[in-house]
């Protein structure tokens, strides 16, 4: 079975060799600090530290699973990543190793996903990995919702579970879902690493020590469940409104299979509203907006479970505002990444959709009646 092993939660390094150090890493920001003689408590350095150390506990640990893989006979297989795999180049549509030699799901364009990294036991599991030495993990348990409907997707033969391992310390753990399997390690720090990378005079290092063993395959080879980012939202977005007598299907909507893709995506597109009447939902200034701009409507899954409507407003391929409320009713507008997955969707489905897409401010109130409504009455169920 899964359980941690001293030298794991003791972060013993005698088995590893030099494998630490012959990583790369992202230090340039870093070093530019250093260079600069800005003071070890500055929160740019800080910022700049604790991410440097992030990286650095994670090959650590990744160094630690190959070998743990290798010896316990519950893992049947284990994914390869940096210096360990071959330089395959990013494959599209499946599981595969980025630029940056991580584990990756991607579409042609864009990274869906990435994985610390992954197993599978002889029970049929498939195990993503999640190591971070952050204390509180309510970010991460927002991650592992979309990481596992991916999985669950691709991989529709095994049974998707997660293992955390995290600092002594860490908070919030008890909410993690009954799928994770939490691991937790001493205090660790990065300081030999640095110090090595900051040395002018290099020491010589022992060779890579890789694990030579069947168990260890490439990202690729994996066999998985043919998945289409671009299409399956196209078909939900053209399937939610195909009803022939409601504004949207919710019965599709709230269907398992759906609702697993919901948590992937985290929001489904359904229509647009002219500018005129999105001024009556959402603050726009007078000339914001060209007149003929479309404010483009999303079913946004919230952690609670709870679907709101939210809007974005596309002005040009790059530049994407998104407009959302709390729970207390206060609008918030926020710029989106212009390299980020939800620019590329709203620019895909702004095209998919004509004229029978557009929403009346009518259909807006229904909507949000029929999304409140669903939400109460489960809430109440699963009390």
């Amino acid at each position: 079975m899964l359980e941690i092993t001293p030298s794991i939660k003791n972060l013993e390094k005698d088995d590893i060799a030099d494998n630490l150090l012959h990583y790369v890493y992202n230090t340039r920001h870093l070093l530019s600090l250093i260079k600069k003689g800005i003071d070890i408590e500055d929160p740019s350095y800080l910022s700049s530290y604790r991410s440097f150390e992030g990286e650095v506990y994670e090959n650590f640990l990744y160094e630690k699973l190959l070998r743990y893989a290798e010896e316990n006979d519950y893992i049947t297989k284990f994914i390869l990543k940096g210096f360990h795999q071959s330089k395959h180049k990013a494959y599209a549509n499946t599981l595969s190793i980025s630029e940056k030699e991580q584990i990756v799901y991607r579409t042609k364009s864009r990274e869906i996903s990435e994985f610390d990294a992954m197993f599978i036991t002889k029970n049929n599991e498939l195990y993503f990995v999640e190591m971070t030495l952050v204390k509180s993990v309510l970010k991460l348990r927002r991650r592992l919702r979309k990481k596992k409907a991916l999985l669950e997707i691709i991989f529709p033969n095994y049974e998707i579970k997660s293992l955390i391992i995290l600092n002594e310390g860490a908070t919030g753990t008890k909410q993690f879902p009954d799928y994770c399997k939490v691991w937790f390690t001493k205090e660790f720090s990065a300081k030999e690493v640095l110090e090595y990378i900051t040395k002018l005079d290099k020491q010589k290092l022992q060779p890579k020590d890789k694990i030579r063993s069947k168990k260890m395959i490439e990202a690729h080879t994996l066999k998985l469940h043919p998945f289409r980012y671009y299409n399956t939202m196209s078909w939900i977005t053209k399937t939610l409104r195909a009803h022939k007598k409601h504004i949207i299907d919710m019965s599709f909507l709230y269907n398992y299979k759906i609702q697993r893709y919901h948590n992937l995506y985290n929001k489904f597109y359904v229509g647009y509203l002219s500018l005129e009447n999105a001024k009556k939902i959402i603050t726009i200034k007078e000339g914001e907006y060209k007149d003929d701009q479309r404010v483009v409507v999303a079913l946004e899954k919230k952690h609670s479970d709870e679907i709101v409507l939210t809007y974005y407003i596309q002005t040009t391929r790059k530049r994407l505002y998104l407009y959302s409320f709390d729970d207390n009713g206060k609008e918030t507008k926020e710029k989106k990444d212009p390299y980020g997955i939800t620019v590329t969707e709203v620019f895909h489905i702004n095209k998919l959709m004509d004229k029978n897409y557009e929403l009346s401010l009518q259909n807006i109130n229904t909507v949000k009646k029929l999304l409140k409504e669903r939400y109460l009455s489960s809430s109440k169920s699963s009390k």
